[in-house]
Order: structure tokens, then C-alpha cells, then sequence
């Protein structure tokens, strides 16, 4: 028997008005408050991702654990570019008509790999619909060129739901990475609300797919974001339906409203909520939960790699 949640009564969004502009701003719970970025390590990721021309989700996506993860010389990147084919209602990147691809993305990828000394690293993308294959040749010849460049690091792909073009995921998974990532974002109710231009059943099918076809080892991972107007029992639902198709790492997070064009806050919620959905996960079966309010599909993301390897040899910057 899974185990229910708790019924804790949060507080939803609270308006505030700036005195210079009249404008309302959403007042967040002071569990959200993060530090600005800004350290010395979070300043040589900066200038490392600028000088090889290369894209991060931390930025694009405004995530607010990008100082943190920076500091610590991490960064999720982002390839194909930073213009998205679809407007999905919560999501800051820029929407819009891509550029073509850069063949040399991924080699300037492994540099900054190596340059960082990681010893895991996590890919993901814009929305690349635009594409025939929607992207998947452009994640596999990243993954060949990491994992010839740095063999120590393991590597994680988040992954777009390419259309329901398994043949794509295929392409992906003949690559080898170490966890194959696709975020559900929210429950089924919603999907056409949050995610237009997705599809629930294409997204369950994608991780059954990547668990049957998946070399021997591969994790496969989702998440979800909370506050958008989801129900207790439609959360369930879904952490039901991803173990339903043997998804073994499961992340959590609360929903915040990049601008006031994105789809609004319903509710936040607090601390112990989110241990609660970490309890129910574990009594499903998911083998790791990261459930918090500031939690993002790839926060603390190396300590979910069974048995990750150590870090490869320091390598001289300047090659």
C-alpha cells in the first residue's frame, strides 16, 4: 500500500507591488530564497561556456541552484542551441525558429568536460522539432565525442520527447549514456495546458522504450514539477505510471514563474510536502527520489549514478 500524502495547508502566490512600475510581482516563501551567484568557481564556468560558445539550461532556464551548482564546477548543457521550436507555458527558454546545427558542438562540448575535470555530466536540449530526427543524431554524436574525450565521466542525457520518434531514442541509446532522462513535467489532466504540443502517453512510452532497448545498466529517470494545479491523487497517478514502465530515479520540484506571460502559480508548497512525495516515490520502488522545493531534473544528479567513476586526471586548461 503506497503511502498517502500528507494534507498540509500552504500558502498560494502573494501578491506585492513594485513602487516604481505599479507592477505585481509574486512574493515567494522564504524556503525559495537563494543566494545571487557570483563566486570564483561560478565565475570560470561562466567564462569557460562563453569563450567555447557553448549554452547552459542553469542560464537559459533561469534556475535558481545555478550559483550553487556553478560554484561547485557543474552545469547542465544545453545543445542544438538556445531557441526552441515549441511554448510550452512554463519554460523561460526562448521560443522560436532554430538555427542549424554547429557540427562542432559536440567536440567544443568534451573540451569543456574535460577542462572541468567532471566526473559527471548531464546534456540536455531546446525542442528541436524543426529537425527530422528531432535532434537525436546531434545527443548521440555528444555522447560518442564525450565518452572518447573523457572516459571517466559517466553522462547523462535529459532528453525532449522527439515527437514519439522512438527510432530517434534508439539512435540515442546505441550511444551508450549512463542515464537516459525525460522529465513528464506534470500529470495527465494537465499535459495540453502545460505542455502544449506534448503528449502523455508518447513521454510513458519513450522511458518504456529506453528500459527494454537500454544497454545493460542504463538508469532511467523522469521528473515533475509541483504547483501548477495538480491534485495530491493525480501526483500519485503519476509516480504509479512511471514505475508502471520501470523508472528507477524520480526528481521533484516546485513550479516558478520564469515572467508574467508564463502560466501562473496555483499554490506553493512546503518543506514536508516535499518529503512526503520523496516517502511515497520510495514506497513505490523508485531506487532514488530528489524531492524539494528547489530541486531540478539534474540537481545532485552524480549521486544517482550507481557506482559513478572517479573523476579523470586534472588536464592542462590551456589545450
Amino acid at each position: 500500500m503506497s503511502t498517502p500524502f500528507l494534507h498540509i495547508q500552504t500558502q498560494g502566490p502573494m501578491p506585492e507591488v513594485w513602487p516604481a512600475t505599479g507592477q505585481v510581482r509574486e512574493r515567494k516563501p522564504p524556503w525559495l530564497k537563494v543566494r545571487a551567484p557570483g563566486g570564483v568557481n561560478y565565475l570560470r564556468v561562466q567564462g569557460l561556456m562563453r569563450g567555447l560558445g557553448l549554452h547552459t539550461i542553469c542560464e537559459e532556464a533561469h534556475c535558481p541552484n545555478m550559483g550553487e551548482c556553478w560554484e561547485h564546477g557543474t552545469a547542465t548543457f544545453l545543445i542544438m542551441g538556445d531557441i526552441c521550436t515549441r511554448g510550452c507555458r512554463f519554460c523561460a527558454v526562448t521560443k522560436g525558429k532554430p538555427s542549424p546545427l554547429d557540427p562542432q558542438e559536440p567536440a567544443r562540448l568534451a573540451t569543456a568536460i574535460a577542462r572541468l575535470n567532471l566526473r559527471h555530466v548531464v546534456v540536455t536540449s531546446v525542442n528541436r522539432d524543426d529537425l527530422p530526427d528531432k535532434g537525436a543524431g546531434a545527443f548521440a554524436a555528444v555522447i560518442r565525442e564525450a565518452r572518447a574525450r573523457c572516459p571517466q565521466t559517466s553522462i547523462e542525457v535529459l532528453i525532449p520527447d522527439l515527437r514519439g520518434a522512438l527510432d530517434g531514442l534508439d539512435e540515442i541509446l546505441e550511444a551508450r549514456p549512463d542515464i537516459l532522462n525525460h522529465n513528464m513535467e506534470t500529470v495527465r489532466r494537465l499535459y495540453q495546458r502545460v505542455r502544449p504540443g506534448a503528449d502523455y502517453d508518447h513521454s510513458l512510452a519513450l522511458l518504456r522504450r529506453a528500459r527494454v532497448r537500454g544497454r545493460p545498466g542504463l538508469v532511467t529517470k523522469a521528473g515533475f514539477m509541483v504547483g501548477v494545479g495538480e491534485t495530491r491523487a493525480e501526483l500519485q497517478d503519476l509516480m504509479v505510471d512511471l514505475r508502471g514502465v520501470d523508472c528507477e530515479v524520480l526528481t521533484a520540484g516546485q513550479y516558478l514563474r520564469p515572467s508574467e506571460w508564463h502560466l501562473p502559480i496555483v499554490r506553493y508548497y512546503a518543506p514536508e510536502e516535499f518529503a512526503d512525495i520523496k516517502r511515497a516515490g520510495l514506497a513505490l520502488g523508485f531506487r532514488h527520489v530528489e524531492s524539494g522545493p528547489l530541486v531540478r531534473s539534474s540537481y545532485h544528479a552524480a549521486d544517482q549514478v550507481p557506482a559513478a567513476p572517479p573523476p579523470a586526471a586534472p588536464t592542462d586548461p590551456a589545450r
